[in-house]
């Protein structure tokens, strides 16, 4: 899994810690370095909790863009 680099910056721009967001989602500020390190999978409803914290979509933090070659 690759690191959530998205989540950390939409966090920052937020000027929000860690432990600021895990409150907001209730969650423990290790599983929230956890997601950002790639180390944790959330689940959707953790995925959803946490946009609605940052004001920010599924696709803006979680959505895995691949490019696709065309035929």
């Amino acid at each position: 899994m690759a690191k959530n680099l998205r989540l950390k910056a939409a966090r920052a721009q937020l000027d929000m810690s860690q432990q600021a967001l895990a409150d907001a989602v209730d969650v423990t500020r290790q599983t929230i370095s956890a997601i950002e390190r790639g180390d944790y999978n959330p689940s959707i409803k953790l995925c959803i909790r946490i946009c609605q914290a940052l004001n920010v979509t599924l696709n803006d933090l979680f959505w895995e863009e691949h490019e696709h070659d065309t035929l």
